[in-house]
């Protein structure tokens, strides 16, 4: 939304140049292509409707998704570098034949990335089986390389659905105070935000953030001056169930 809200007036009207509208629509959108505050606040309060019934009561499921594909990036990474991942990338949708990655696109053309890089983005929302993004009047900016997460669709809505039981259950064993925490970091959160969340010391939402971690039911990475804590999929089937379980 910061983004949207926040675009300059010439990506707005590229943005919008070829999008079809129908004609009571066509005044809006021009409002919106030439940056109307009221308008882009408006279409700001429509996606995020649209979120909370599409997109939240899946995201708790799909973030777990990502991790686990995150992890196993990494472990190709370690194990054949740039190389074994880019051979790993949504084959065989996805080609890659040094110097060149080849992926679908709905004409030929070749993009130079000149040392900007390139963006791998996995995805658990698009339609698309593989999508290359990029705008050729930009090119300050990676292009970005879209494939899909996951290995089966999500069902169910997200750990938000856990009944009384369940949530008797986790607190039991997790004790109330790091039961709440382990919901928390279920949306991503910094220290001093766990611990206003929890209505406790910065050092009292470290100290749980510290056992989460070991206990391998979080991560926890560095952000610019802060760090960020992230459930992972054993802590996120602990939430769902109340209770550990062995595969």
């Amino acid at each position: 939304m910061d983004n949207l809200l926040h675009a300059p007036v010439s990506q707005l009207r590229r943005e919008i140049e070829y999008l079809d509208f129908r004609p009571g629509q066509l005044p809006w959108a021009r409002r919106v292509a030439e940056g109307d505050r009221d308008a882009l606040r408006e279409l700001a309060k429509a996606l995020r409707a649209c979120h909370r019934l599409t997109v939240e009561p899946y995201w708790d499921r799909g973030r777990s998704e990502l991790v686990a594909l995150s992890t196993r990036s990494a472990s190709l990474m370690l194990e054949g570098g740039v190389d074994l991942l880019l051979r790993s990338v949504c084959a065989p949708q996805v080609r890659w034949r040094p110097p060149v990655l080849e992926a679908p696109y709905p004409r030929r053309v070749d993009v130079h990335l000149e040392g900007r890089g390139l963006v791998i983005t996995p995805t658990v929302f698009s339609k698309h089986p593989v999508s290359f993004l990029w705008d050729p009047l930009d090119t300050a900016q990676p292009p970005r390389l879209t494939v899909p997460a996951l290995r089966r669709p999500l069902t169910g809505t997200g750990a938000a659905e856990s009944d009384g039981a369940t949530v008797r259950n986790l607190e039991s064993l997790l004790g109330r105070t790091r039961a709440a925490a382990l919901r928390v970091t279920a949306e991503g959160c910094t220290t001093s935000e766990l611990a206003r969340r929890l209505n406790v010391t910065a050092a009292a939402a470290s100290q749980h953030a510290t056992v989460l971690r070991d206990t391998g039911l979080i991560t926890t990475s560095r952000r610019g001056g802060s760090v960020l804590h992230l459930i992972t999929p054993l802590g996120l089937a602990l939430l769902w169930t109340g209770a550990l379980t062995q595969p």
